[in-house]
């Protein structure tokens, strides 16, 4: 067995737990400054928790123009007010952009330099400002990552920093934050954090060498990223739906934040896949929130790992309560599909050409997609230009079956086994600049 477990120092769980934050924040010092964006900063609930601050003796500075996505520009302000006030700690309240905007000013203010110095793995030179972060969405599972993704302009993809460093040093789930997510966000966030899940959990297996974490932010699939995984698809896929019909229910707010926590985990020592890389040139042509395009492209990228990973997925079916089955590879179909039901269910397009992605535009997708290295090489089945065409390809028509090439009626599948990768590891990959979030 092997595993690998990064994380923050502290994970405060459970509805009611950001009445904590006073006191973590008093403890790292007088001075916080507060990363937030412009709909939270005037929340009720956002003030009372800055006034709780306030009262444990901190003094609070509110950063409030984070931008979704991160522009470069967002984190350069950011972390010129940082300079300005001279913080003993970094709060971030929001969604996956204001934990990633958090974890920049941090880096920034502690280190030096311009977001574009700390582009790829390991090139943050050492420990950063502390950082507390309360996520509002059930999504991203940043608040326990050591990822931080950005927009470059003068990148046509996003662009992402991943280091150990940037774990957060506490993380506190209040379920209760989430209670004001609009159903869309609910959906597009949760399909996110569901896909998190799979990918980590059918991710690439390597060598277990002594030098493997040190070498590699993402290591692939291990003993304690699929405990984290499996039980997150299990809570995810059984609350999705629900909460996305009724956000009142706090017991499914509770579940859903359980379960993106979880596949944060997952992926933070896992890292994510094929899905991933194929969603950056589709956002960026389509302009469509992350979570929906990985989501609308996941049952496609199951449909091409299938022969690699048909014992993974027959277990993901288990957990998202699929009657069970005597044949491993009907069962691993049924896992594709109650994967694309659930989406379905939820609202997530089935094709890309429902996210008005044009079909002329495969083959640039595709070349762009091949740059995402670290995602690329962390395929369960290895990847060349022309599988992430097939996949797009597939996707803009909606037929899965052209992957999976009948593999329930014992023919073989559309790849060759022999091209599967295997059990082996690679040598070390170049740092890239496009990162998963």
């Amino acid at each position: 067995m092997f595993g690998t477990f990064r994380s923050p120092k502290a994970v405060y769980f459970g509805a009611g737990q950001r009445a904590l934050l006073a006191r973590i924040v008093a403890g790292f010092g007088q001075r916080t400054l507060i990363c937030t964006d412009e709909r939270l900063a005037s929340d009720p609930v956002f003030g009372a928790l800055v006034e709780s601050v306030t009262r444990a003796g901190v003094a609070v500075t509110v950063f409030s123009r984070t931008l979704p996505d991160v522009p470069t520009s967002c984190v350069e302000d950011a972390a010129s007010v940082a300079r300005q006030i001279k913080p003993d700690s970094i709060v971030a309240i929001g969604g996956g952009s204001c934990l990633d905007l958090g974890k920049m000013a941090a880096l920034i203010h502690t280190h030096g330099g311009r977001p574009q110095d700390y582009y790829g793995e390991f090139k943050v030179p050492g420990p950063v400002l502390p950082i507390i972060a309360l996520p509002t969405t059930a999504g991203t599972g940043s608040e326990v990552t050591p990822v931080a993704v950005l927009s470059d302009p003068d990148k046509v993809l996003k662009v992402g920093v991943s280091d150990p460093h940037l774990i957060p040093s506490v993380a506190i789930c209040d379920p209760e934050l989430t209670l004001s997510c609009p159903a869309s966000l609910t959906a597009a966030t949760g399909a996110d954090a569901l896909t998190h899940a799979i990918e980590s959990f059918t991710a690439i297996r390597r060598s277990e060498e002594a030098g493997l974490p040190l070498e590699r932010v993402f290591v692939g699939k291990n003993a304690i990223s699929d405990h984290h995984a499996l039980e997150a698809v299990r809570l995810i896929s059984g609350a999705l739906a629900g909460v996305v019909g009724d956000g009142t229910r706090l017991d499914l707010r509770e579940q859903m934040m359980y379960g993106a926590m979880l596949a944060g985990q997952a992926f933070a020592n896992a890292g994510n896949a094929a899905a991933h890389a194929l969603q950056y040139p589709i956002g960026a042509l389509t302009h469509t929130a992350h979570g929906i395009g990985v989501a609308a492209l996941m049952p496609y990228v199951m449909a091409f790992n299938l022969p690699a990973r048909a014992a993974e997925f027959a277990a993901i079916a288990e957990a998202m309560g699929v009657e069970p089955d005597d044949s491993q590879d009907a069962l691993a179909l049924a896992a594709i599909d109650a994967v694309a039901a659930l989406y379905g269910e939820i609202g997530i397009p089935a094709t890309l050409a429902e996210l008005g992605f044009p079909e002329d535009r495969i083959e640039w997708a595709a070349e762009q997609a091949m740059t995402a290295a670290r995602l690329v090489h962390n395929n369960p089945v290895a990847l060349e230009l022309a599988d992430m065409k097939t996949i797009l390809t597939a996707a803009y028509h909606g037929d899965r079956t052209s992957l999976t090439d009948g593999r329930a009626n014992g023919r073989g599948p559309v790849h060759s086994v022999a091209r599967l990768q295997t059990e082996t590891a690679r040598g070390r990959i170049p740092s890239v600049e496009i990162q998963s979030s």
